[in-house]
């Protein structure tokens, strides 16, 4: 899997949060992937062996079945909805991460102000949005998480929204306290520091989370071709 360091971070960081409540796990299996030894259709994987409908060779097994912990609400370790940190969305409400289960989400870390980097993480998000047929888009949250939680207030986002023309279901923009930005960056291995009043240098990395939270795909740099992220997306909400 793409960026497997991040991943790990992922499981370090969230199974590093000693303070919380005890809950009970149980086991569950994870299906194995298979895949087009030829990529015929790209980065696609399935859940079954059997042969490619193009090429007909066999495919290829690319990731063993295994088996995850997960506790007595149905999160795995791996999950990022296991971090309770409260968040602010652009509406005014306030959820928590688990709140968005049962959605594919592509998430990104920006800050409204920004001049330089997050205009082209927006597009980059936009583009990706635009490539999701109409029809599978209620399967989906496109999340911006603001890295200055200072001056990117539900209000400031709300407006940031509608400018930009994101202001549909599908988007969604989050407002945290300083520790619980960080914590999720820390997670996701996004690093960023405030280098004059809001002016941030930072990371340009685009996630992508299956329903349950867990990290499946991450895109780092700039309008950077965007095929194994779309592929990713639309294979978790077929």
């Amino acid at each position: 899997m793409k960026n497997l360091s991040s991943i790990v971070v992922l499981c370090v960081a969230l199974l590093s949060f000693s303070c919380k409540e005890h809950k009970e796990t149980k086991i569950v299996d994870v299906a194995a992937e298979y895949q087009c030894p030829m990529k015929c259709e790209g980065e696609k994987t399935y859940n079954h062996s059997g042969s490619c409908s193009i090429c007909k060779m066999d495919l290829a097994l690319v990731m063993e079945g295994t088996a995850l912990d997960v506790n007595d609400m149905g999160i795995s370790d791996e999950s990022i909805f296991n971090l309770t940190t409260k968040w602010n969305t652009e509406e005014g409400k306030m959820i928590v991460l688990e709140d968005l289960k049962g959605k594919t989400l592509v998430m990104v870390m920006i800050y409204t102000t920004c001049k330089a980097a997050c205009p082209r993480l927006v597009a980059d998000m936009r583009n990706i949005e635009t490539q999701i047929p109409e029809k599978k888009k209620k399967d989906l949250r496109f999340v911006f998480v603001s890295i200055d939680p200072e001056t990117d207030t539900p209000k400031h986002l709300k407006e940031f929204a509608i400018e930009n023309e994101m202001d549909g279901e599908q988007w969604t923009f989050l407002q945290g306290t300083e520790m619980g930005v960080r914590e999720f960056a820390n997670v996701l291995a996004v690093k960023y520091k405030e280098i004059a009043p809001m002016d941030f240098s930072h990371s340009n990395i685009i996630s992508v989370f299956n329903t349950e939270g867990e990290l499946m795909h991450q895109q780092e740099g700039l309008g950077v071709n965007n095929k194994e992220t779309v592929s990713k997306i639309l294979e978790l909400i077929q």
